[in-house]
């Protein structure tokens, strides 16, 4: 499975020990599931039936066609080798790894996925990571994060972790959360993970939300961590490429390549040029759409 093959729009939480939301899960439009076993699974008894549900709902076929990244339990947590034994089987993508503090959290899991896969006889590399940024050392480690492990596909951040950890305060305007949003966008990119953005907690206020994903998508972000159905119709719609989107970056590779085949140096679109950089841009639109569109 390669970074370019996941739509990674929607990344929905789902508590896995609750069969009616895991139905529900199964019914929506979330591009990912998260199936969680970790703070969302309370007391510790409900873990094991978080795992018992993921396999069964598997099994069943009630997962058919969904990609699962179960949010496993931390490596501390005295719950990671059961979650990992029991669940690196066939329908499930890879994991949510949470409290990723720093380049070796991600480092140790991968070895630890490694060493699961040779005992079982599954090919090495199958289950993929998302770790969860909830810290401020991950967030000043993000880079390093990403690059500890070829397994990982996305980082995503967790602002209220985050937020406890920083002993700062969320406010209603999110300004304590734009430079770390920023700062996890750039250094997924620069590594060539795809950056998700945080949940939004007032999850009955689409209006604060679309105010976000306007933030999120002007910061580079490419999907966001969905609590509630209801969010997923507009967070889709910001991470889905406009039909003008599409229109013009067509239009800019026919320019494009009618000047290439003519021998000219460059395309000119509106009076303007068009360069090696939204030639780039326009390519990754048309991919997108068509991913969405498979």
């Amino acid at each position: 499975m390669e970074t370019n093959d996941l739509l990674m729009r929607s990344l929905m939480f789902v508590p896995a020990h609750n069969e009616k939301l895991m139905v529900s899960a199964s019914n929506s439009s979330a591009d990912i599931l998260l199936l969680d076993i970790e703070d969302s699974v309370q007391p510790i008894e409900n873990k094991q039936i978080a795992r018992d549900n993921i396999k069964a709902f598997i099994e069943s076929g009630k997962f058919e066609n969904r990609v699962l990244f179960p949010r496993i339990n931390d490596r501390e947590s005295g719950q990671l080798l059961k979650d990992v034994m029991q669940l690196t089987i066939d329908g499930v993508s890879g994991f949510m790894y949470p409290k990723s503090k720093r380049g070796e959290d991600v480092y140790f899991f991968d070895k630890l996925l490694e060493t699961v896969e040779y005992e079982k006889g599954i090919e090495k590399g199958t289950f993929k990571i998302i770790p969860l940024i909830e810290t401020a050392s991950a967030v000043l480690n993000v880079e390093e994060i990403c690059r500890a492990s070829d397994r990982v596909v996305a980082i995503a951040y967790g602002s209220e972790d985050f937020i406890t950890d920083l002993e700062g305060i969320h406010d209603y305007a999110h300004t304590s959360l734009f430079t770390p949003r920023a700062i996890i966008a750039m250094g997924a990119r620069a590594a060539g993970v795809i950056p998700i953005d945080t949940v939004h907690i007032r999850v009955h206020d689409l209006e604060d939300l679309e105010k976000n994903l306007i933030v999120s998508k002007n910061l580079g972000f490419e999907g966001m961590l969905v609590l509630h159905p209801k969010e997923l119709d507009l967070v889709h719609s910001y991470f889905s490429p406009s039909e003008k989107e599409i229109a013009d970056a067509r239009e800019m590779l026919d320019l494009a390549k009618e000047a290439e085949s003519k021998g000219l140096g460059v395309a000119i679109r509106n009076g303007k040029f068009i360069g090696p950089p939204m030639i780039k841009k326009a390519l990754k639109i048309i991919e997108k759409h068509s991913l969405i569109n498979n």
